[in-house]
């Protein structure tokens, strides 16, 4: 039992520190973060360049969250959702024959004639962050988790809810 809760915490740590990363390579240049979404495709130019411009707000905010261990489950269900919506994306530029670099953690956009995309690398990535993911929303939140002091139960008899 005490090794799961120290997973967890490591698989919680791991998350977060991706979308910290992310979200920090990202939140100086909201313009290109819009440009990298367009690249993609998917979504009309005005949708993609406000979502490109929020999406470094909601990386940072998954990562403080998951790292504080708070809204845990909530958080690694919206970070499932997110990492769904990339791989779909992924797909989707692979599919359609687009040569874009990811734009993950910063840069992204189309690539010059003598780049290569790395598609098959950045679903497998994605993949093995979604499985984080998705042990989490099925997971306590683990050690050190403001999760556990709020749901903590008052001091009876020498114990407590805490974790």
């Amino acid at each position: 039992m005490i090794r799961s809760a120290w997973l967890t915490t490591a698989a919680r740590a791991g998350l977060a520190a991706v979308w910290l990363v992310a979200g920090a390579a990202k939140v100086g240049d909201l313009a290109a973060s819009g440009r990298t979404v367009n690249a993609y495709r998917i979504l009309p130019y005005e949708a993609a360049t406000a979502f490109g411009a929020m999406l470094p707000f909601i990386e940072l905010a998954l990562g403080v969250l998951l790292l504080l261990g708070l809204g845990t489950r909530l958080a690694a269900g919206i970070s499932a959702v997110l990492l769904i919506g990339f791989i779909i994306g992924i797909v989707w530029v692979w599919a359609h024959g687009y040569r874009i670099d990811c734009g993950c953690f910063g840069g992204g956009g189309d690539l010059a004639a003598n780049q290569r995309p790395t598609y098959l690398l950045d679903l497998l990535r994605d993949g093995f962050f979604l499985l984080l993911a998705g042990f989490l929303t099925a997971r306590p939140a683990g050690r050190l988790a403001i999760d556990n002091w709020l749901q903590a139960t008052p001091v009876v008899a020498g114990r407590t809810g805490f974790s």
